[in-house]
């Protein structure tokens, strides 16, 4: 058994053990859909089915080192087809390409499979052609198609194949993950928190940015304690200039958010899974000095500035507007 196909098992249980059913029955679908969130393994799912389905050697997992199993790997196998958006979306001339290439015998196995990225960035012309394409399977034909937005995609597509859904990497072992790449304990905390996807926190963790937005909001909170004039003045000192874009101060209210979770946590009496654990002494002080009726109006009114965000308010006013609502002053308009 590969150490690929070992840490699939270890990140998607339940998709493995559907799919090493499929081929221990000899009951393999024509079609299948992987959906799930960005970083949960649905390609490397997708690259080691394949593999499954034509490797040369006997049992389900595959060996990972005969020549069909690496021609898969390395995305050159004649009997395996990926589809990618053609700029934005997928076009009715890839599915048309496709359907062509599948007219012919299998070049080396027993089987053609396609896999299709972003299968729910197909134009209607593209779905639809696909459509027919799925109507007629071949019975040496097996289809993947993998998606972040199932719900994008054509009612009758989805009714004809089994969807597989992937379900977001657990906080503590993508935490762990990072930490094994030599990310501190703090930063890869919060990371996790923010995100289930191992790439997208690896590179937020490299980055300074990040880690300066952590120290401003963390100061941010610090001063909203103290004195309300002080924490106006540290908004346009530091926070303003930082947090730049609207994405920005978006990621800073997720940060802040993330701050009053933790002592909402500790309130509870949970001290471990913190997304800012290397602050324990601070958090239980503050959650010593508030209820957690406070807390949750705190993390409402973060809340509501990320909607008013995305409503496309100015994200300054929008920042005094939360200043004072978490001093307990003025509230939203």
């Amino acid at each position: 058994m590969s150490e690929v196909w070992r840490e699939l098992n270890e990140r998607q249980p339940v998709v493995l053990r559907m799919l090493s059913n499929s081929l221990a029955k000899e009951r393999v679908a024509h079609a299948y859909i992987f959906e799930g969130d960005p970083g949960t393994g649905k390609r490397q799912a997708a690259a080691l089915f394949a593999q499954s389905l034509l490797c040369e050697e006997e049992g389900i997992a595959p060996c990972g080192v005969c020549h069909r199993c690496r021609r898969i790997e390395s995305g050159n196998h004649p009997d395996v087809h990926y589809i990618e958006p053609d700029g934005l979306s997928i076009k009715k001339h890839q599915i048309a390409f496709l359907q062509q290439e599948f007219s012919k015998t299998a070049v080396e196995a027993s089987r053609k499979i396609y896999i299709i990225q972003h299968a729910d960035k197909m134009t209607a012309s593209a779905a639809n052609s696909l459509l027919k394409f799925l109507e007629e399977p071949q019975s040496d034909t097996v289809a993947m198609l993998l998606t972040e937005q199932v719900q994008r995609m054509l009612p009758t597509i989805i009714s004809r194949c089994q969807v597989l859904t992937f379900r977001p990497l657990p906080y503590n072992q993508l935490k762990n993950k990072l930490m094994e790449e030599d990310v501190s304990l703090p930063m890869a905390s919060l990371a996790a928190k923010l995100t289930n996807h191992f790439q997208e926190a690896l590179e937020l963790c490299h980055e300074e940015w990040f880690a300066q937005s952590r120290k401003i909001v963390l100061k941010l909170y610090e001063v909203l304690q103290r004195d309300s004039l002080e924490a106006m003045v540290k908004l346009q000192e530091d926070f303003n200039g930082h947090f730049k874009d609207k994405q920005q101060v978006n990621q800073a209210l997720d940060l802040l958010l993330l701050l009053f979770k933790d002592i909402l946590s500790l309130q509870m009496g949970k001290e471990t899974d913190l997304a800012y654990p290397d602050q324990l002494a601070l958090l239980k002080n503050m959650a010593l000095q508030s209820s957690a009726a406070r807390i949750t109006e705190q993390m409402t009114a973060i809340l509501e500035a990320k909607r008013k965000l995305d409503a496309n308010m100015n994200p300054q006013l929008l920042m005094e507007q939360l200043v004072l609502k978490l001093q307990g002053g003025a509230s939203f308009v």
